[in-house]
């Protein structure tokens, strides 16, 4: 959960954001003149006129918001002066916007021409107000005391807010901003307001002279019946509504694998129980409650031994499908993970869950033994569980609290579960070690029923 709560409201935001603007405005970057306008007041954003459609005898911006022509005076941020700078960071940081759809959208925009950005209002009062500017000791410029900063700015120093600017060398910044050479963070945004955070962001930091995010992370949007969650639209569905129905695992589950992150979804109630159900419960739920099964009533409750029988076609086809014998599979998972390629994993993890439990049909353990074959019965009971082990390991990001309650049942400390077992200990190194005492299996993931107000 969360370490602090954040207001914008607060002292030290307002300290934070006057010391970003004064940054700016010392470098040469911010400057005084009037602007006109189309605006979006539910975006806070202004357009260009070639980006908006007509509608019902109304102009909308690109969100579907409504603008309104506006005239002010402004202070204004030269974003025009920034478009080269922007494109060579682009060029030297190919993975700063992903996916690669929302990068080149970016650069295209860019590439299209910045014009200055206005970035004070004068029409309302509620803000950070503009600071005064330093023009020498004890010398100030108070002659324009009712402009308030752009909310986007405001907004935005947030993320600098929290780390500890404008100290830039606190462990904090460091540790959780970085340096120029070593950026950290990491912004996960909708995509109608990435030109926020990937163009005038970059270009707010460069002019203070501090460290762009490592990454801006671009996600679509979920839809109903083909129409943008919006709170002003009223078709909001409440997240916790979601966990109340199906759980929190089972919810965080379906949002990730929906849909491939970065693109749209149309949001189902139906399609959720039916993915819920499919994925999880009938095949992982499936697979390891029939392996926990069958290791409990053959086995004497420990992890099998499987010393003295080697390795099958069908044993080695089985491991390599399920990614738990090549030594590139936590490197892979963690940079699918670093580059939010979600449904990448979440593919290896239902096609090793599918091959798993074929192979259980196929090899027939229950059968073996009575053919005197034990020592070969422990030895495919011993390769399910490492698989199915794998599979607990690849699926935390998606379901934390049952992919630790697999890991129990396969022998793992409950407290160094619920931390969360590295992906590097997918390795061959790491595998279960037999013999190991095992609980009781239980089911994790329960059968979810389709509700007669869902259909």
């Amino acid at each position: 959960t969360n370490d602090d709560f954040i207001r914008t409201t607060e002292d030290c935001h307002r300290k934070a954001a006057q010391a970003l603007w004064r940054k700016m405005e010392a470098n040469g970057w911010i400057y005084k003149d009037k602007y006109g306008g189309w605006y979006a007041v539910r975006d806070e954003a202004y357009y260009q006129e070639s980006e908006l459609v007509e509608s019902g005898g109304k102009k909308l911006a690109p969100t579907g918001a409504e603008v309104e022509w506006v005239e002010e005076e402004s202070w204004f941020f030269a974003l025009d002066k920034f478009q080269q700078k922007l494109l060579d960071f682009y060029e030297a940081h190919p993975d700063f916007v992903i996916p690669e759809s929302r990068y080149n959208e970016v650069k295209s925009f860019v590439k299209g021409g910045l014009k200055p950005l206005s970035i004070s209002r004068t029409t309302f009062d509620w803000g950070i107000a503009v600071p005064e500017k330093e023009q020498g000791a004890g010398s100030r410029d108070t002659s324009s005391p009712h402009h308030v900063m752009y909310v986007w700015i405001d907004a935005l120093t947030n993320y600098l807010t929290a780390v500890g600017y404008p100290d830039t060398e606190s462990e904090k910044f460091r540790k959780f901003w970085g340096t120029k050479d070593d950026p950290r963070a990491v912004h996960i945004v909708g995509k109608d307001i990435l030109r926020f955070h990937a163009v005038y962001w970059p270009a707010f930091l460069m002019a203070a002279d501090l460290p762009c995010p490592k990454q801006i992370v671009a996600h679509g949007w979920w839809t109903i019946e083909g129409q943008k969650m919006s709170k002003s639209l009223g078709n909001v569905i409440p997240p916790k509504e979601l966990v109340e129905s199906y759980g929190l695992d089972a919810t965080r589950y379906f949002m990730l694998r929906a849909m491939p992150f970065g693109n749209d979804g149309d949001f189902s109630r139906v399609r959720a129980v039916e993915l819920v159900n499919a994925d999880l419960a009938n095949n992982i739920g499936n697979l390891a409650q029939r392996v926990l099964k069958m290791i409990a009533k053959n086995c004497g409750g420990k992890v099998p031994e499987y010393q003295g029988v080697e390795l099958r076609d069908q044993d080695k086809i089985l491991l390599e499908l399920s990614r738990v014998t090549r030594q590139e599979t936590p490197q892979k998972v963690i940079e699918d993970m670093e580059k939010c390629r979600f449904d990448s994993i979440m593919d290896g993890i239902i096609e090793a869950s599918k091959n798993a439990n074929e192979y259980i049909d196929r090899e027939a353990p229950w059968t073996l033994a009575k053919e005197g074959k034990v020592e070969l019965r422990d030895a495919v009971l011993y390769r399910l569980a490492d698989v199915v082990c794998a599979i607990a390991i690849m699926l935390q990001p998606f379901c934390p609290s049952s992919a630790a309650k697999i890991l129990v049942q396969l022998g793992y400390d409950a407290a160094e579960a619920a931390r969360g077992i590295p992906f590097e200990q997918l390795k061959p190194e790491y595998a279960l070690k037999p013999g190991t005492p095992l609980p009781e299996p239980e089911g994790v993931f329960p059968r979810l029923e389709v509700k007669k107000d869902d259909a």
